[in-house]
């Protein structure tokens, strides 16, 4: 009988090592195959809560919040590319960064319809991979289309602040955890990994926590 497995992965659409994560995540879980039973859960993070609307440079911004050179920035971000490619996710040209938060809402609507972690995906792609702007709500509303939700609830759900104290509910609470950087994976409610690790890395933990051995 397969183990079962209950996933939060607590992230935020704007974090590399969160696409980074999730992919190396799944790599490892595709490779337990029927040996577990996983439920993944997106669970909300904010890097930037106070972010405006417009948006900022990449550069400058992560050169104020870190204190870098932004030949320092690039650096890093040339290392998150070449981890990303190991992993099969592509980053490409980002110049700005955005707010999330309705993103999150969205993503709070799509799990209630079961479509959480097509969102996700196409979200991460949208942001890291195509430059787009997650927080405009035409954006918003294409992806959702895309991803099977309907269009025009989810315009509903982002022009009306509905989600909004979920969203924020769930925000503390994992904060009060102590999760001040992602991604964390919390798994069955009791096991954290964070970082966005190795494939091999969380294929262990998953086969210990399961207990399914070599």
């Amino acid at each position: 009988m397969a183990a079962e497995l209950k996933i939060d992965f607590v992230s935020d659409v704007s974090c590399p090592w969160c696409a980074i994560g999730l992919a190396s995540l799944e790599q490892a879980i595709e490779r337990l195959g029927d040996e577990v039973s996983v439920q993944i859960h997106f669970q909300p993070f904010e890097l930037n809560p106070q972010m405006p609307a417009e948006g900022r440079d990449t550069v400058q911004y992560l050169v104020e919040k870190y204190g870098r050179t932004p030949e320092q920035v690039r650096h890093s971000s040339e290392a998150i590319r070449a981890r990303g490619k190991e992993v099969g996710f592509v980053f490409g040209a980002r110049e700005r960064v955005y707010n999330t938060f309705d993103a999150h809402r969205l993503l709070h609507w799509a799990g209630l319809e079961g479509r959480q972690r097509a969102l996700k995906h196409a979200l991460l792609a949208a942001y890291f991979t195509d430059g787009k702007d997650v927080s405009a709500h035409d954006v918003l509303v294409e992806l959702a289309s895309q991803v099977g939700l309907d269009a025009q609830q989810a315009r509903e759900v982002l022009s009306s602040g509905t989600y909004t104290a979920e969203v924020r509910e769930r925000e503390q609470f994992y904060q009060k955890l102590g999760i001040d950087s992602v991604p964390a994976i919390i798994i069955n409610e009791a096991h954290l990994l964070q970082g966005g690790q190795p494939v091999e890395v969380f294929e262990q933990a998953l086969r210990q926590i399961a207990g399914t051995g070599e």
